[in-house]
């Protein structure tokens, strides 16, 4: 049940992608703006204790349909929720238009559409950004946004619990961001607890993504820049995820400043790096080629996912 749950949520995807602004989405983004207005009061405890108990009331009632459906032997009814949350949870649809078009402008040379596109996807400034940077940041936003919302969710979903473990995996990755990055949260205690759980939760799946990208594209050379480059990136699992996939490609991924976030002792971005030494990424500068390279390395480690849970359920099956 579980690869077929897979396979026909990517087909309805495919078919009919679901929107980002969806209203699902945007009830559960109102819900931790609640959950944040009630519980933060300026402390950590409060941070973790809004976690759980949103957490709680997303997941038990994904787990008590599911133990129901299963409970009454109604195994299509079962089926079918099994389907919906993955097809609610997963997100392989949902900016692949960003990159599709970007990728179109760069190579029709309109760097000035690229730049605009990139901007409306990563919410940061593009201005001035050269077609090789624009390249870059899109590979780099394309290889983290498949592994939070495809490699990751699959990985939960394998699980005993299930759906309900899909949905902890893609809320507790929102609320790491949600309750950290914006301006206003940037220094407050009650986002601590999100994002000490999520790095724990995305601790295998990460790691099991960089070994797919590596399967799948130059395994020499993504092992390499895993083992000697990761550790340079401020968040580790990122720093994962873009060596492997850059090195399994063949490209040079992250800036500088990126590259030296955990080798100086202050703030990279106020580093004059050209007074660091350090081994320089192995890789060439990215190019719009290698947007290509992308979309190539992403589906074939699809495909391998979708391979190994085949054969994960046949075996199951026989025995």
């Amino acid at each position: 049940m579980t690869f077929l749950s897979i396979l026909c949520a990517l087909l309805l995807e495919q078919m009919k992608p679901l929107r980002a602004d969806n209203p699902i989405y945007a009830n559960i983004k109102l819900f931790a703006v609640r959950m944040e207005a009630w519980f933060n009061a300026g402390q950590a405890t409060h941070g973790r204790m809004g976690w759980f108990l949103m957490m709680a009331a997303l997941m038990v009632p994904t787990a008590l349909v599911y133990w129901l459906l299963l409970r009454y032997n109604l195994i299509l009814g079962a089926f079918a929720w099994n389907v919906l949350i993955v097809y609610l949870t997963l997100g392989f649809r949902h900016y692949s238009h960003y990159f599709t078009s970007i990728q179109l402008a760069l190579n029709a040379g309109d760097e000035a559409a690229a730049r605009a596109l990139l901007a409306e996807w990563t919410k940061t400034d593009t201005v001035g950004l050269e077609a090789n940077e624009i390249a870059r940041i899109a590979v780099e936003k394309a290889l983290i946004t498949t592994h939070r919302n495809v490699f990751g969710v699959f990985f939960w979903f394998l699980l005993p619990l299930g759906p309900a473990a899909a949905v902890m995996y893609r809320v507790s990755e929102y609320l790491a961001r949600a309750w950290n990055e914006p301006e206003h949260m940037k220094n407050e205690a009650f986002g601590q607890f999100a994002a000490r759980a999520f790095y724990w939760i995305d601790w295998i799946p990460a790691r099991l993504t960089a070994v797919a990208f590596a399967v799948v594209g130059n395994f020499e050379d993504a092992i390499y820049a895993w083992r000697n480059f990761a550790h340079r990136w401020r968040d580790e699992a990122i720093g994962i995820i873009l060596a492997a996939g850059g090195g399994a490609m063949g490209v040079r991924l992250g800036t500088p400043q990126e590259n030296l976030a955990r080798l100086v002792p202050v703030d990279a971005a106020t580093v004059d790096i050209s007074d660091v030494e350090v081994e320089a990424l192995p890789g060439d500068e990215p190019s719009v080629r290698a947007l290509q390279s992308t979309v190539g390395l992403v589906w074939r480690a699809l495909l391998l996912w979708m391979l190994l849970l085949l054969l994960m359920s046949g075996a199951m099956a026989l025995g």
